[in-house]
């Protein structure tokens, strides 16, 4: 007969160690992701205090699952971590793009390249919601301030030319980022057609009536 008692033991507690750090970091990472989404819309409600909250919140719960990731990379490497990363770097540069803030990197955010280059990858798309709003207010050089700014993403996304094992499948997102990217330009170009051919309306009208 075998003894397996004494090993069965510490398989048990590991696998009881690890249990525990999977729901810890399985909850935070939840709760970073939920705040992390709820900054981006009061974002682009112009709630600026609001966003900054959440994503202090979403900071607090994103470094206590990393903390209970420690020593499991079963755990940290599971997916739902990363996840969470990326959506608190989305939420973090939409943030500083549209406030005009400084953009933060992977060493001030604490998260490795490919969960921050996954965020801003996605940053893209809600610029595009914010173009969107500031384009049905007028604003039209706002506009095209925020499409530089997808454009400078792109550009950067591009030269990342690794095997998607190491950018977490990044290849995709930047290719998402680019037809969001055309989709985009080609509103706004169609936008600022409309307003110039209105200027030139008016301004033939008012030589029309002498004004």
């Amino acid at each position: 007969m075998l003894d397996l008692g004494g090993l069965a033991e510490g398989v048990r507690a590991n696998l009881e160690a690890k249990h525990a750090a999977r729901e810890l970091a399985l909850r935070e990472s939840r709760h970073a992701t939920r705040f992390s989404a709820n900054a981006i819309r009061a974002t682009h409600r112009g709630d600026n205090d609001g966003a900054l909250t959440l994503l202090h919140e979403a900071e607090g719960a994103l470094r206590a699952a990393q903390a209970a990731c420690d020593g499991q990379p079963e755990v940290e490497f599971a997916g739902f971590l990363s996840d969470a990363q990326k959506e608190y770097a989305e939420a973090r540069t939409t943030f500083a793009i549209v406030t005009g803030g400084q953009l933060p990197g992977p060493e001030e955010l604490n998260m490795r390249e490919a969960a921050w280059l996954g965020g801003l990858a996605e940053t893209v798309g809600e610029l595009r919601r914010q173009l969107l709003d500031v384009l049905r207010a007028g604003h039209l050089e706002r506009c095209e301030e925020l499409l530089e700014a997808m454009d400078d993403i792109y550009a950067l996304l591009v030269t990342i030319d690794y095997p998607e094992g190491i950018t977490g499948g990044l290849r995709r997102a930047t290719d998402v980022a680019r037809a969001i990217i055309e989709r985009t330009r080609g509103d706004l170009t169609n936008a600022l057609v409309q307003a110039r051919l209105r200027q030139a309306l008016d301004a033939h009208r008012a030589d029309i009536l002498g004004t």
